[in-house]
Parts: C-alpha cells; sequence; structure tokens
C-alpha cells in the first residue's frame, strides 16, 4: 500500500510536468539511432528461401542454340515496329502469338488525368499448361516501354521467344499469360484491374480471355537495340505501389538462380556498385525507404502487388559478357520454380527492408524505431492535456486554510464595528511523501479546471476538412497549371497559421481563450501520433519519414519572446509539406512540376494513397502548430 501510495502521489509532483518534453526528444532520437544500427550484422540476416517446394536453380535449362536465333529475328521484328501506330504494332506482335498457337486478345485504356488523355493498347497471350485446369496462372511481362522511357526492344523480343520456347514443354501446370503492355505503370495497372474486374470500363476494356488466379509475375526490362547489348549485372525491383512488397521468397528465389546458377551479380536500388559495407548497406536502405514511402510504381511488377500478386521486374545494367541467353535461362529457372508451388507464398516475409540482395531487416527489427517516433506525438498529447487542466498564471485561485469567513471586527469598548483587516490567506498546501523525501505542493498545483472539448474537437477537425482542398485541386487540376497551383498553396500555407491565430485570439466578441489552444495542439498530436503509429504497419517508411519532418511540432509552443517565435516559424516554413516537395525534388533531381504530374496520375490510376497521408495527416498537424506559434505574435 506503501508502495502504491507513493506512486499515486507521482501524478501531483511538479517535477512530472517537465518531464515529457526530454521523454519526446528521448523517443526521436533513439528511434532515429535505431534505425542507423539496422545495417549491422547483428541487427540483420541473411536471406533464405522459406518455401521448400520452389527448389531455386535445382533445375537443368535448356534456352540455348537455336532459340538465340529466333530471339534476333523476334528483336529486329520488335525494331520495326517501333515507328508503327498503336494499332499496327499490337496487330503484328498478335500475329506472333496466333503463330505460336496461343490465344490472344487486345485491351484498349482511356484515361483523363488532369485535364490529359492517356490512351493505348496491351496485348497478351495465353498458354494452357498441359497438366493445369486453367486454376492457376503466371503472367510473363514485357513492357513496350520501361520507366526511364526507352523501348524495351530486346525484354519485348525475349517475352515473344519464350512463349515460343515455353509453348513445346509440356511440363506446366500452371497456365502461363504473356503480357505486352504499352507502358511499365499504366497499362500493366489497366491490365490487372480488368483481370480482377476492378476496373471502370467506361475508361478501361473488360479483358476477352482469362486465365484462373494469378500466383506471381515476372517483368523483363531489357532496353538494348536491334543489335543487342551484353550486360553486367541483374538489377531486381521489387517495389509495389503504396509500398506493398512481394513474399521475400520470390525475390530470394530470383536472386539465387540469377546469382547462384547463372551467375550473374544481383543488385538492388540502383546501388550497382555494392562493396557490403556499412555505409553501402546504410544507403541501400535510404533509397528503399524512399522508395517505399513515395509509394508509386516502380516498374510493371508494381500494379500486381495490391491483389496479393507477387511480382518483380528483372532489369539488366551495365556492360559485361551476360547476354539475352543468359537472361533468358533465368526466367526459365524461375518460372520452373514457380510452377512448382502447391499454393501461394505465404511462409517468408511480406514486410522487410533490404540492405543487399543478399541480406534484410524483418519487420519485428526495424518497428520500433517507427513507433518510437509516433509514441512521442502522444507523449506530447498527453502532456498538453495536463496542462490545459491547470489553471493559467494569474488564474490560479487562492485557497484559505481558513474555511469560515471573516468576521468584521467589533471594539468591545465602543461596541462599534470597525471594517476587517484585508490580508490573503496562504494558499492551501498538501504534502507529498516519495520514499524518504517530503515535498510540500501548493494546492492550487492539482486544481483541475474544466476542459471544454467541444470547439477544439471541431477546430481540429476543421483543420483536417481543409487539407481535402489540396488534395482535390493537385490531382484534377490541368498538369501545365501545376506549377503554379503549387505556388499558390506555398504562399496560402504560409500565411494560414496567421489568419487563423489572429482569428482566434482577437475575436471580435468572445475570443478564444489560451486553454482552447492547448486542447487543439493536444488533440491534433494525438490524432497525428495515433495516425503514424497505425501506418507503420502498413507503409514503414512513409511513417517514419513523416514522423521526423514532424518531429518539430512536439516542441513548438507560443512563447512571449518574439525573436523565438519568428525562429521557431522559419523552422516550420522549411517544414511545410508544400516546400517539402519543392526541396525535396530539387535534392533528388527531380522536375517538380513532373513529380506533381506523376502524382496525379498516381492517384487516379494506381490508387496512391501517399497524397491522404500528406494532405489530411500531416499537413493539418503542421497547420495547428504554425496557428500555436504565430499566436504568439499578437
Amino acid at each position: 500500500m506503501a508502495l502504491l501510495s507513493s506512486i499515486l502521489a507521482l501524478r501531483r509532483h511538479p517535477a512530472l510536468i517537465k518531464l515529457p518534453p526530454y521523454l519526446s526528444a528521448f523517443c526521436i532520437v533513439v528511434g532515429i539511432a535505431w534505425l542507423l544500427i539496422l545495417p549491422l550484422n547483428e541487427y540483420s540476416r541473411r536471406t533464405y528461401v522459406s518455401e521448400n517446394a520452389l527448389l531455386p536453380g535445382q533445375v537443368h535449362t535448356y534456352f540455348t542454340g537455336s532459340e538465340h536465333d529466333v530471339f534476333r529475328a523476334y528483336r529486329h521484328e520488335v525494331h520495326a515496329l517501333i515507328d508503327r501506330p498503336v494499332e499496327e504494332r499490337s496487330k503484328a506482335l498478335e500475329s506472333i502469338f496466333l503463330e505460336q498457337n496461343l490465344k490472344v486478345s487486345t485491351q484498349k485504356y482511356n484515361y483523363t488525368v488532369s485535364n490529359t488523355t492517356i490512351a493505348s493498347e496491351n496485348v497478351y497471350a495465353i498458354l494452357q499448361g498441359p497438366r493445369a485446369d486453367a486454376t492457376e496462372a503466371l503472367v510473363l511481362i514485357g513492357a513496350w516501354k520501361n520507366m526511364d522511357d526507352e523501348v524495351n526492344n530486346s525484354g519485348v523480343a525475349l517475352v515473344l521467344t519464350l512463349a515460343r520456347y515455353f509453348k513445346r514443354w509440356s511440363l506446366w501446370s500452371k497456365d502461363i499469360i504473356f503480357l505486352i503492355s504499352a507502358d511499365s505503370t499504366i497499362g500493366p495497372q489497366a491490365w490487372v484491374d480488368a483481370y480482377h474486374n476492378e476496373h471502370n470500363e467506361e475508361e478501361v476494356e473488360s479483358l476477352k480471355i482469362k486465365s484462373g488466379a494469378l500466383q506471381g509475375a515476372v517483368a523483363i526490362d531489357y532496353p538494348a537495340g536491334p543489335w543487342g547489348h551484353r550486360y553486367d549485372k541483374l538489377h531486381i525491383v521489387y517495389d509495389g505501389v503504396n509500398g506493398q512488397l512481394p513474399n521475400l521468397d520470390l525475390f530470394n528465389t530470383a536472386v539465387a538462380i540469377a546469382d547462384g546458377q547463372m551467375g550473374i551479380q544481383c543488385v538492388i536500388q540502383r546501388m550497382f556498385n555494392h562493396d557490403d559495407t556499412y555505409k553501402e548497406r546504410l544507403m541501400t536502405m535510404l533509397r528503399g525507404m524512399i522508395s517505399q514511402g513515395l509509394g508509386h510504381a516502380t516498374g510493371p511488377h508494381s500494379s500486381f502487388i495490391p491483389y496479393h500478386v507477387d511480382a518483380i521486374t528483372l532489369s539488366t545494367v551495365g556492360d559485361g559478357w551476360h547476354d539475352e541467353m543468359t537472361l533468358g535461362r533465368t526466367v526459365e529457372s524461375l518460372f520452373r520454380s514457380l510452377n512448382n508451388l502447391l499454393e501461394h507464398l505465404h511462409q517468408s516475409f511480406f514486410f522487410y527492408l533490404l540492405l543487399q540482395s543478399k541480406r534484410f531487416v524483418s519487420i519485428g527489427t526495424y518497428l520500433p524505431s517507427a513507433m518510437l517516433i509516433a509514441v512521442n506525438f502522444s507523449i506530447t498529447a498527453l502532456a498538453l492535456w495536463v496542462k490545459s487542466g491547470k489553471p493559467a498564471e494569474g488564474e490560479e485561485k487562492i485557497a484559505s486554510t481558513n474555511p469560515e469567513p471573516s468576521k468584521p471586527a467589533t471594539d468591545d469598548k465602543s461596541n462599534s464595528t470597525s471594517p476587517a483587516t484585508d490580508t490573503k490567506s496562504p494558499p492551501a498546501t498538501e504534502i507529498v511523501k516519495l520514499g524518504d523525501a517530503v515535498t510540500i505542493v501548493p494546492q492550487s498545483s492539482t486544481t483541475t479546471l474544466e476542459r471544454p472539448l467541444l470547439l477544439p474537437a471541431l477546430l481540429v477537425l476543421t483543420s483536417h476538412a481543409i487539407g481535402l482542398v489540396p488534395l482535390y485541386y493537385f490531382n484534377t487540376h490541368p498538369s501545365t497549371h501545376l506549377r503554379a497551383l503549387h505556388l499558390t498553396a506555398a504562399n496560402a500555407s504560409s500565411i494560414l497559421p496567421f489568419v487563423f491565430a489572429w482569428t482566434g485570439y482577437y475575436a471580435p466578441d468572445t475570443p478564444i481563450p489560451t486553454q482552447t489552444f492547448t486542447l487543439i495542439q493536444c488533440f491534433s498530436l494525438l490524432g497525428l501520433g495515433l495516425g503514424l503509429a497505425a501506418l507503420a504497419t502498413l507503409n514503414f517508411s512513409l511513417s517514419i519519414i513523416i514522423g521526423v519532418l514532424s518531429a518539430p511540432l512536439s516542441f513548438v509552443r507560443r512563447t512571449e519572446s518574439n525573436a523565438l517565435n519568428i525562429l521557431q516559424l522559419g523552422l516550420l516554413a522549411v517544414l511545410n509539406p508544400v516546400m517539402v516537395a519543392q526541396w525535396s525534388s530539387h535534392y533528388l533531381g527531380a522536375d517538380l512540376a513532373e513529380v506533381l504530374r506523376l502524382a496525379a496520375v498516381g492517384w487516379r490510376v494506381w490508387g496512391l494513397w501517399t497524397q491522404v497521408v500528406v494532405w489530411v495527416v500531416w499537413f493539418p498537424a503542421w497547420v495547428v502548430g504554425g496557428t500555436i506559434v504565430a499566436g504568439g505574435m499578437f
């Protein structure tokens, strides 16, 4: 009982209210430090294949010899179609698949994004597995243009060659679908949406032929010219839309086959010269986190992952001695492994961070870093809640030690009444015992004021509703005006905190009290912390990026010093989500207008929800933080 009394007494100790800022700072520092130690061997693991049925690299491949001549013939045919209209190109590809006795069809799509029309056509063919019952299928993709907007000449030719080659084998227990998409992002999205009947028929044509449930997809990115090009390494791209990742077994199988069986060095995240040092591992992890946090499509495979179809893209890089036959044998062996599956990939990880092609960090190891950063906002919110219930300086009620009202003094001799002396009684005190130490706490410090919750809650909800305005305009405005819209948003968001602060502190009738603004910041940070904690389990990278950029919101306060207020406002101006988009694009070497256009395309076509997190979670919290600081300027 004595221990319980001591614990309960802690809530009234005056030092307790001073602890939260230090505790929040500690959580942020530890969260970032936790992230920095992940590349060490003690906190990461070597990759391994969990699904024994895959048997990567255990089969002999036969894609050699005469297939090389077929490939070169197809490569010249594909090269001749580069400048042809889309309809003519589709008919030529369709005829090639028909010559191979495959079921062939085309699919047209027409999207309107930011007053811009995106229209093209996909071509696909289905090889019915001799041992299959049309219940499962694998997809081999060759996008006409890759992510760098280069014609995927040799990649498309290799898909056509493998279609002819696979047709001669009787071992397939799954159907194989060969997809030639118009590009690397929108075409595959239109096709996979229609395959799962999740498309708008006014924009995307329904598929005329289908197979069974998709079990996996592999895309080939080999933009060599009509005379071919030998490569040095195989770049494996695995990031999906909205930060979703394929099952790690598929990635590990591809690495085991390419590196272990074919002798092709595998690289990831464009780290083409990876020395397996701490710096290289950290850079690879950070690049992967940025890509996952943006949530954009990184290749033809990205659109399949949200449908729980594990997919990767194999991209050739560098100059070396490997040729198309090596890549063809790699794809053949990979499809032979996927053909062995009796059920969907499920045993390995779906949440991971890759440090290199053969080393990763699992979710149980890296998740605490994001949770620590998210919980710092909740700690600050609780401290502000306690502060909102305490009287502000000058508002404390002085409690009298004598509950009886003072009576006028009476002069016995003259039997007349004189006014009582106006003396203030000392405030009531309470003795708090913490172990052997005894602290005398003024009674007024434990007084709790009534908290009006309706107005702060409404104002916080209003700030979140305001975020819907830029969310709508950035995703619907004409692409030619996006840069001007960004400038307008930057100016409007910069003055918005001052407008709110002036309205609140100088309302004509009933100015909003300081307690209400404290509660507004409390609710805002509480929502931010809970939102980032939930987001960390879905998109760890996006959660931790926004958490770090929002960390100053836990410490900004309204002060009487204009110099300190200006310093805080300057920091918040740099961390304005609108300005972060500008300086981060410049740092990454990207064009801001193109980034905004791709974001609009992602919202419209891929179902990207990174913008929702930015405008409905991060931006409102920033506005509230700026309003609190700006209030000190009036």
